[in-house]
């Protein structure tokens, strides 16, 4: 579980997105974290303090004469047990008063008299949030360290439309996840590609492979966790992008090379995860085929794709670049040998059938040292421990 071992304050302040803050705590607690919630009295307006005591397991604090802590000082107490502080919702005025130190009930003042990282959600009308105060005030957080997480952008309650709706609770759990994991790609670049790629044979018809995309993305999301700005070049799936990484959408492998040779300016690492087609249709049909009898069979002439991992080690300029070899058999040898074929330092070997679709996945890393396996866990796990071997083999004169 991502969260497990850490303890967070999850503060409310008063706001109908309140109502978001109850599923947020269920999803903190699922993850592995403990929570403990204290809000403003306006907070307890559009929710009532037994409903977060009931989901987070601890009794919720309000008032920061609580008699129930010892030296009664909540506002210390509560805050050196955290591993974080997040404020969701984040009002308006909250936030204004975050800006200006000002602290005059509980939960102002064990933001102000913390020792732990702090992270707000706002929550507001769209006009709030464009105030030029707010946005002074947003600016002022930020250079005082704390990360502000959103805000959405769509319907609101008052039923405008616009930035300032609180991000939703799963939204605010990946944040909250990735805060916690180490920068160690932080100012680097990385462009990746994932899933697989569709060949057409005519307009409704075409070849593909299993690739699920679920490896690919997860990598995307553990570098963008690690602090590296992510650029996502995706062949045809369903899933959703992972929070703050660009994508791109291609579905051939032609439109895969000159979606990535096009991105490649400034890029620090290039990660090849797709599982692009060695071969397309020489010809694609202008129309749909058509079966003129039981014993018609239409004969395809193929020609080779270009390779996109190998073009890009190549060039004069190019990134730190790691491959993907899905392989049925005889993994270490054919893997090794791919590396030294595409001529790139690092590449990532699994077998291909007992991973496309599953959420799971065991590989090996082949460089120059050698093959290391890292044992069967979860995609994201995988993809963590595999941005951090990234990280520790980048050259450190690179720009």
């Amino acid at each position: 579980m991502d969260l497990r071992g850490k303890h967070l304050v999850l503060g409310l302040t008063g706001g109908i997105a309140c109502y978001k803050s109850a599923e947020l705590v269920r999803l903190l607690t699922k993850a592995g974290a403990t929570v403990q919630v204290a809000m403003t009295d306006a907070a307890t307006q559009f929710i009532t303090p037994v409903t977060m005591q009931a989901l987070s397991g601890r009794p919720v604090f309000t008032s920061q004469w609580d008699g129930r802590i010892a030296n009664n000082m909540a506002h210390i107490d509560l805050s050196r047990e955290a591993d974080a502080i997040v404020i969701a919702p984040a009002s308006t005025d909250f936030l204004a008063r975050l800006a200006n130190g000002l602290c005059d009930d509980l939960l102002s003042t064990l933001c102000i008299a913390r020792d732990c990282p702090l992270l707000v959600a706002p929550a507001m009308n769209r006009q709030m949030w464009m105030a030029p105060a707010t946005q002074r005030n947003i600016a002022q957080l930020r250079a005082d360290g704390v990360a502000v997480l959103g805000p959405g952008s769509g319907d609101q309650a008052c039923g405008e439309v616009g930035d300032g709706r609180m991000l939703e609770p799963e939204e605010l759990l990946d944040d909250i996840v990735a805060h916690f994991q180490p920068k160690l790609l932080a100012g680097r670049r990385m462009l990746i590609t994932a899933g697989p790629t569709f060949e057409a044979i005519d307009p409704v018809r075409g070849i593909t492979n299993r690739s699920s995309g679920k490896m690919g993305f997860a990598i995307a999301r553990a570098a963008r966790e690690a602090g590296a700005d992510v650029l996502m070049v995706a062949g045809p799936t369903g899933l959703p992008t992972p929070r703050g990484v660009a994508r791109i959408d291609v579905q051939s492998a032609q439109q895969m090379h000159d979606a990535v040779l096009s991105q490649l300016r400034g890029i620090d690492v290039f990660v090849a995860v797709a599982a692009v087609a060695d071969w397309r249709p020489a010809e694609v049909a202008e129309h749909k085929l058509k079966k003129a009898n039981d014993t018609d069979t239409p004969t395809l002439r193929f020609v080779q794709n270009p390779d996109i991992l190998a073009t890009v080690a190549a060039r004069a300029d190019a990134p730190y670049c790691v491959g993907f070899a899905a392989e049925s058999e005889n993994l270490e040898q054919y893997g090794e040998q791919k590396r030294r074929r595409k001529g790139v330092p690092l590449l990532v070997g699994n077998i291909g059938h007992h991973t496309f679709g599953l959420d799971e996945n065991e590989i090996v890393l082949f460089d120059e040292r050698g093959a290391m396996r890292l044992p069967r866990a979860d995609k994201l796990s995988l993809a963590r421990q595999l941005v951090a071997a990234i990280a520790e083999r980048l050259p450190v004169d690179r720009p």
